[in-house]
């Protein structure tokens, strides 16, 4: 996140007119570069006088290396240990915190380090690599930059900036790409400074939008500096050893944004960029972009007549006939587990009283993402999630040990106030519904809890052709409650983890606020992330909605935990995946357009009709092509439309009770009898198929 000056204006024609002011420029870069290495100066200095002490250093396999305090870099470490590791090493972790690898340990210590085939190390590269598209689009047009993270799907990386009178566009791509083949080749280290915020203010004087995160940052916020080159950037890193480990990288898009994500903010342009560090690699998510470009949910949704938004109400979808089929299913597929798996399904109100917002919290960490409106001189907000109101039931009656674990689940409709620039078709929406639930239960209960949620996912990811990763999110900055019950609650979801039996790792401080969290990530088709289930431990809701319990010494009563889960997650967000996923090409059990028959001509009309009542009355969904058209093209139509079965009809089926059955993609074609024929369609929707 760097910072920079705005000069000149565009022409109409292509934005070619624009032009920077390239003696301000220069002066700012100096100011910058001087503060900065006047600062480097001293601090090192500083740590060669406290410096030298003897420290151990402990290595993932128990390993211990020597080193020297304030002086010894996980670099060295990694030298040691061989060239090859020090060559693809990125980032380290010391104690559990991601650090640079030039970066002094301060005493004894746990270190890990991580290369790109490592979460860490690919979010750490990419993070990088945005200050190197903020160099580039500094110095190819001299404007103002804001924030330039990796992106939260873990695909790349952004750079917001603000532009006078210019808009940026793939024309520019390679003008920018130039400047960061530079930046690459001259292997310019990442380097790291502490400041005040004093020294902060001075040194992005200029950007009035790095001067407003400064005086936003707390005040016993240590404000970190990184610079590469040229760029002086405001940023807690940590970052990779320097520029030269980019061997490739790209601009994919040009997109306009707000500062803050407010609409009455700035605008700004953002460009998002994608790297790697060998150009095969490049090679392969570029054709990969190409194919998810094919398989965009937006597009697959509106061919296949499935769903629409509209102005009128933007970021809630309307869902089409075919689109609600799908919808419906899915909830059905959830309900008819929760059958089997001791849930009791619940209604709850929309609006409440901004009273029942403040008991739970969420009016004081969540306000600003609900909407919010008065009645009667009282403030009341439609529900953004189900927790609360479930407390409320709970605390209905007086409840016993012996009704607990106690499922509640709930298909309710959920309104957030999302930004309207951050409403991306299915994926991110204003009101949508959750396969929710909460699980009440004792302390006792919470390891066989945890693992029947994750068996239940396994099962329902399993169906639709997912692999996923598990990770634990510990405490965040931000939370409710004292450390150890935190701690508390962060070790049953470890220990019902490791019960479970598969792979997962520690993601530290990304908890919701009220406690630690299970996240799942899902790798679909082609094999990019998703977020859909979670799992969440409770402590605080429970405390403060006065909920209890009478334990098995009826003179005592106990305190629930309470259990936040989800398997589809958002169902919107679960089609807009799954869609994408198949392609456009449902699996029968999920399909809107299971079957259709097709008539070879008129005469076999009233017998296609019968065909498709007879499969329409055992549950299936099934459509008729009565039209003039020959059988071919309404084959082949059929096909695009992915219709699972077509059935073909003709005089003689009509003669024999039969069907000719082609499957979606296939050629072939079988002739089956009814009953065979719906036997068929029992078996897929059992399987599952």
């Amino acid at each position: 996140m760097g910072e920079g000056c705005c000069g000149g204006a565009a022409t109409a024609a292509g934005n070619s007119g624009y032009k920077k002011d390239e003696e301000y420029l220069k002066k700012i870069d100096s100011k910058r570069v001087k503060i900065f290495e006047q600062i480097q100066v001293e601090q090192q200095q500083e740590r060669e006088k406290i410096g030298g002490e003897s420290i151990r250093i402990t290595l993932p396999d128990g390993q211990v290396k020597e080193g020297k305090k304030w002086i010894t870099s996980p670099m060295d470490i990694a030298k040691e240990i061989s060239k090859g590791l020090a060559a693809s090493a990125l980032i380290s972790e010391v104690n559990g915190t991601l650090w640079d690898l030039a970066r002094p340990l301060e005493g004894d210590c746990q270190l890990k380090l991580f290369t790109f085939d490592s979460n860490e190390g690919r979010d750490t590269f990419w993070h990088s690599s945005a200050h190197i598209l903020g160099e580039s689009l500094e110095r190819e047009y001299g404007c103002k930059l804001c924030i330039g993270p990796c992106t939260t799907r873990g695909e790349g990386f952004y750079y917001d900036a603000f532009y006078n009178d210019f808009t940026l566009n793939e024309e520019h791509f390679e003008n920018i790409k130039s400047w960061a083949t530079k930046a690459v080749a001259e292997k310019q280290p990442f380097e790291r400074i502490e400041v005040s915020r004093q020294q902060a203010l001075e040194i992005f004087a200029e950007n009035p939008f790095k001067v407003e995160i400064i005086n936003e940052l707390p005040e016993d916020k240590t404000i970190t500096v990184y610079r590469c080159g040229p760029l002086v950037d405001l940023c807690r890193g940590p970052h990779i050893p320097n520029t030269s480990h980019v061997k490739a990288f790209a601009c994919l898009k040009a997109s306009s944004s707000y500062w803050r994500g407010k609409s009455d903010r700035e605008s700004l342009q953002r460009v998002y960029g994608i790297s790697y560090p060998d150009s095969k690699k490049l090679k392969e998510y570029l054709t990969q972009l190409e194919e998810a470009k094919k398989r965009d949910h937006r597009v697959l949704g509106q061919n296949q007549e499935l769903f629409f938004f509209h102005p009128l109400s933007p970021g809630s979808c309307f869902f089409l006939p075919h689109g609600t089929r799908i919808y419906n299913k899915l909830m059905d597929f959830i309900r008819n587990e929760y059958r089997k798996r001791g849930y009791t399904e619940v209604i709850s109100p929309n609006i409440f009283n901004m009273q029942l917002w403040e008991t739970s919290g969420h009016a004081a960490n969540y306000k600003e993402n609900m909407f919010v409106f008065e009645v009667e001189k009282q403030e009341f907000g439609l529900k953004p999630m189900n927790c609360p109101g479930h407390c409320l039931m709970f605390d209905n009656r007086v409840r016993s040990y012996r009704e607990l674990p106690l499922r509640l689940a709930d298909f309710g409709v959920l309104h957030r106030n999302e930004l309207s620039g951050a409403l991306t078709g299915l994926t991110r929406v204003r009101r949508f519904q959750q396969d929710d639930a909460h699980i009440f239960c004792a302390k006792s209960q919470i390891k066989d809890e945890v693992m029947g949620v994750l068996d239940f996912l396994q099962y329902a990811y399993d169906i639709f052709g997912f692999t996923f990763e598990l990770e634990l999110s510990t405490m965040p900055e931000k939370h409710l409650g004292d450390i150890e019950t935190w701690k508390e609650a962060e070790a049953a979801l470890a220990e019902a983890l490791n019960a479970f039996g598969k792979p997962w790792q520690i993601n530290e401080g990304d908890g919701a606020f009220y406690g630690p969290k299970i996240d799942i990530t899902v790798f679909d088709a082609l094999k990019r992330k998703f977020q859909c289930a979670t799992v969440q431990l409770d402590f605080q809701l429970p405390k403060k909605f006065k909920l209890s319990y009478s334990a098995e010494d009826e003179a005592k009563r106990e305190e629930p935990v309470m259990i936040h889960r989800a398997i589809l997650g958002s169902v919107e967000r679960m089609l807009a995946i799954l869609l994408e996923h198949y392609a456009g090409k449902w699996p029968f059990w999920l399909s809107p357009r299971q079957a259709i028959v097709c008539p070879v001509s008129e005469k076999s009309s009233d017998y296609a009709l019968k065909v498709r009542d007879q499969i329409h009355q055992a549950g299936y969904f099934v459509d008729v092509d009565t039209s003039d058209r020959k059988i071919q093209k309404k084959v082949r139509e059929a096909q695009l439309a992915q219709y699972n079965y077509i059935l073909v009809v003709g005089e003689e089926e009509a003669n024999t009770g039969q069907v000719s059955v082609r499957i979606r993609d296939q050629s072939a074609h079988v002739v089956k009898h009814m009953v065979e024929l719906l036997s068929l369609f029992r078996e897929d929707t059992e399987a599952f198929r």
